[in-house]
């Protein structure tokens, strides 16, 4: 079993500095503020946008939670983005996805300010990424950089495969692997003879939204095992097949009747010279690096130096 990279103690770190940031950035009379927009009630989306709300709070951000109603229009979105992007105390702007069906989540997206854009999801952002200039990055794919750096993972010159080309996280995460000059490959869930790929991966990053669907004869022993999938399962037959023989994790399966598997067979990891678990891999990463990118949206708006993050 390889080293586990701990995504828990990297984002602690990342929020430590955040919070000297800002307390840097209160010296000149700055607040970094976050708008986080969340439509209708759905439970697990309203308890993640708090979770967001109070790191803001703990790391000394101003922030807002608005809570449109389920039945709002495009037109009306639409608005409230453009009201938010008029505002000199908001400098980043969240969208919980999902949205309701009546909604257009596309234009609404596009209708962020690419300077308050801090999922970095617009297109003027991912065009500014591919190009290598300055540009807020989506959270997940720097959350990954800041992983493997931290960690002192070798990236220069190493050969890295990423499995999954979301615009999300398997593209953008390319891009920044390309950055830091590894040799990337992207492959996803037709490309023909998947295993023979991610067996020449000295870093591969798992992001396809399958439970499990990485397996020990795909990994090159020794590898760097970046595992983004976040899977809920409930069927116990599942969970054997994962977990047979993990008596804590049956324990909580059997209290809670779930439990959550990445994109990589847990066998898989056996292999791993070094690995991000799940939970507590990549995961931490994402709320870190949304805080990161709101100070960072702060200094680019006011055209202030950056060192870091």
């Amino acid at each position: 079993m390889g080293r586990i990279l701990d995504g828990v103690a990297i984002a602690t770190a990342i929020k430590e500095e955040v919070a000297a940031k800002v307390r840097g950035l209160a010296a000149q009379g700055i607040r970094p503020g976050l708008a986080a927009v969340l439509v209708g009630k759905v439970a697990a989306s309203e308890i993640y946008v708090r979770s967001k709300v109070q790191t803001c709070a703990d790391l000394g951000l101003y922030s807002e939670m608005i809570t449109p109603p389920a039945d709002i229009t495009t037109e009306a979105m639409l608005d409230l983005v453009r009201s938010l992007n008029d505002r000199d105390e908001i400098d980043g702007i969240l969208i919980q996805l999902p949205l309701p069906a009546q909604v257009d989540a596309k234009a609404l997206l596009d209708s962020v300010s690419p300077g308050k854009d801090i999922d970095g999801f617009h297109p003027v952002n991912a065009g500014r990424l591919q190009a290598g200039r300055p540009a807020l990055a989506p959270c997940t794919p720097a959350g990954i950089i800041e992983i493997l750096k931290r960690s002192g993972i070798p990236i220069s010159g190493q050969h890295a495969v990423v499995v999954g080309r979301s615009d999300i996280v398997g593209k953008p995460v390319a891009m920044l692997l390309l950055h830091q000059n590894a040799t990337v490959t992207i492959c996803h869930s037709k490309t023909r003879d998947l295993g023979a790929m991610t067996r020449e991966a000295d870093i591969l990053v798992a992001a396809i939204g399958r439970p499990g669907f990485i397996t020990p004869d795909m990994v090159k022993p020794g590898a760097t095992i970046i595992d983004v999938g976040i899977n809920r399962i409930t069927d116990r037959a599942e969970f054997e097949r994962y977990f047979a023989g993990n008596e804590k994790r049956a324990a909580a399966f059997a209290k809670r009747g779930s439990t959550i598997v990445g994109d990589v067979h847990p066998r898989a990891f056996q292999l791993a010279g070094a690995y991000t678990p799940v939970p507590g891999g990549v995961g931490p990463l994402t709320i870190a690096m949304l805080m990161a990118n709101t100070v960072r949206a702060a200094q680019m708006r006011r055209e202030l130096p950056r060192r870091g993050l």
